[in-house]
C-alpha cells in the first residue's frame, strides 16, 4: 500500500474485520518494505501452524483469547495483551477461543 492510498481516518478495530466461521482472516492495513501491520481473526479451533519468520513481530490481541507457542513455551493471551515473537524463533497460534489480533512486523 502506498503512501498516497493511507487515509486520515479514525477506524475502529473491531468492526474492521469479521470473525468467519472454521477461518482465519486477515487484513493488511500497512504494507511496506520497513514493516507491515496486518488484523487477524481466528474462529474457535482455528490455527497458524509452527513457522519462523526472519523479522520481529508483535501481536497484540484486541478481542478474545489466543494461545501463542513461541520456540516450544506456551502462552495464554487475553483482551488488551501483547507478546513480541522474535525474529527466527518457530512460533504458532491456536485460538482456544475465538479472537483477534494485530500483527505488526518490523522489517528493518
Amino acid at each position: 500500500m502506498s503512501d498516497k492510498h493511507i487515509k486520515k481516518e479514525i477506524m475502529n478495530l473491531e468492526s474492521m474485520l469479521d470473525y468467519q466461521e472454521n477461518s482465519v482472516v486477515s487484513r493488511a492495513l500497512i504494507n511496506k518494505d520497513v514493516g507491515t501491520v496486518t488484523l487477524f481473526s481466528f474462529d474457535k479451533g482455528e490455527g497458524l501452524s509452527e513457522h519462523t519468520a526472519p523479522f520481529d513481530a508483535l501481536v497484540f490481541i484486541f478481542d478474545g483469547e489466543a494461545e501463542i507457542t513461541i520456540s516450544k513455551e506456551k502462552f495464554h493471551l487475553k483482551n488488551g495483551q501483547i507478546i513480541i515473537m522474535p525474529a527466527n524463533e518457530p512460533h504458532a497460534l491456536y485460538a482456544p477461543k475465538k479472537f483477534k489480533m494485530i500483527l505488526i512486523m518490523i522489517k528493518s
